[in-house]
């Protein structure tokens, strides 16, 4: 009976195990929405966020009134005495004065009614979180681009692997041929030899690509926020991911400056620093409070205060306050504070102005690279296509005693060479599109 327990319990413990490696199937859309709602950067702008709306609040609600209220309870345990000369004969008796016990409750109430730093504050308070879904944004666009290149590097991986076992078997099958031949006395045992090298330098390529696809595999796993153990399916596939992203018209996808995330940044920077400079100027300006309390106040010579029908007193008393601060002298303080945020704003200013020419100048050149790759793309799928035919040439002429094994093995090597162009070039048309529609701000 126990030993069926200890069974019961192990396939319970497999099944468990199975359900949190399920496997996941994402197509690139699939896991990029994934990956902004999963990936550990984007979960932490997006915390930011809502502490940024918090910080918010908070500020906001420090302008707002203020409540607040004290109990104060006071035992004299050993009451103060006091000597008065009570009969004017020169002798002074000893008295004590008051209660041994008080007790106060006491509730205050504060209100600013004018405060210039706090009317900047609320200003700072939304530029703050202006910024930090800035931040959230540009996140999601490197999440976004990051996916990209994590799922292009997967897809040629698994390429690059079928590619590689196909040749492998190309060339196991010709080497068989040929030692078949060679055994017979129709082929040089150079030529055996030839193969040999070819395939052994194919198995090796194919192993560190098979390591390689692990890690890739890996990469994208953690790029999307899931355990880097999790099984998961790819649907989509290079060849259709590149002539997609050939398609792209960037007429119908004209260039906005004020759309690109680093400019929005680089504004949202200026104006933090025309706010601390407002809030500098501010404190010269002044200030205006007021409070208002109540409360009340039992005096006993023992602990009645709580109790009902003793004929215990309490005497309340009220106090308003009206505080009007006026800043006069500050031995130029304040001139030297303000004069360094208007320094900062006009580093500000000039940052903008270099960020706006670097981003015109980064859109510019990824439309270059954009175009060049897709030139590049067709460039390789022709030299590919020409390659094969020349290797399928030379197999013909190889096998038939008209070409040697080293034009064999050299028309193999340019169609290996043909075939990693090829790959690259697929890679880089979809990578291309990712750094441009990044400045483009396309989530």
């Amino acid at each position: 009976m126990k030993k069926k327990y200890q069974f019961i319990i192990i396939l319970c413990l497999l099944s468990l195990h199975g359900f949190s490696q399920e496997k996941k199937e994402f197509s690139l859309e699939e896991a990029i929405a994934y990956a902004i709602e999963n990936n550990y950067a984007s979960m932490g702008a997006d915390m930011d966020v809502k502490a940024a709306i918090q910080k918010k609040w908070e500020t906001t609600a420090s302008g707002l009134p203020q409540i607040s209220g004290s109990v104060d309870y006071r035992n004299n345990l050993k009451q103060q005495v006091t000597l008065f000369d009570v009969n004017g004969d020169g002798i002074d008796e000893p008295f004590t004065f008051g209660t041994k016990q008080t007790m106060t409750v006491f509730g205050t109430l504060d209100q600013i009614i004018f405060d210039g730093s706090y009317l900047v504050g609320l200003q700072s308070a939304k530029t703050f979180l202006d910024i930090s879904r800035q931040s959230q944004e540009k996140t999601e666009l490197d999440v976004r681009k990051n996916v990209i290149q994590a799922y292009g590097n997967v897809l040629l991986t698994d390429e690059n692997i079928k590619i590689l076992e196909n040749n492998k078997k190309s060339v196991a099958q010709t080497l068989n041929d040929t030692q078949a031949m060679f055994e017979q006395g129709l082929a040089e045992e150079e030529s055996v030899e030839q193969l040999q090298i070819t395939l052994s330098t194919l198995q090796n390529s194919l192993n560190r690509t098979q390591r390689l696809q692990d890690i890739a595999y890996k990469m994208f796993n953690l790029t999307l926020g899931l355990d880097i153990e999790t099984p998961v399916t790819l649907t989509d596939n290079l060849d259709a991911l590149t002539v997609q992203d050939m398609m792209y018209d960037m007429a119908t996808n004209p260039f906005d400056l004020e759309n690109n995330i680093d400019f929005k940044i680089a504004k949202t920077n200026t104006r933090s620093q025309e706010l601390l400079l407002k809030l500098e100027k501010s404190r010269a300006l002044p200030t205006l409070n007021a409070s208002l309390n109540g409360g009340t106040t039992a005096n006993s010579d023992s602990f009645t205060f709580l109790s009902s029908g003793n004929g215990q007193r309490w005497f309340a008393s009220s106090l308003f306050n009206l505080s009007l601060k006026v800043p006069l002298f500050s031995s130029l303080e304040r001139s030297a504070r303000t004069k360094q945020a208007r320094i900062a704003l006009m580093q500000a200013q000039t940052q903008q102005k270099e960020t706006e020419q670097r981003i015109r100048l980064n859109y510019e050149s990824a439309k270059t690279d954009f175009q060049f790759s897709v030139e590049s793309f067709q460039t390789n799928k022709k030299n590919l296509n020409l390659a094969e035919r020349i290797e399928h040439k030379n197999q013909i002429k190889f096998k038939e005693g008209i070409a040697s094994s080293f034009e064999l093995a050299e028309a193999q090597r340019q169609l290996y060479t043909a075939q990693q162009n090829y790959l690259q070039a697929m890679i880089d048309v979809i990578n291309k599109k990712a750094e441009l529609e990044t400045i483009l701000n396309k989530l």
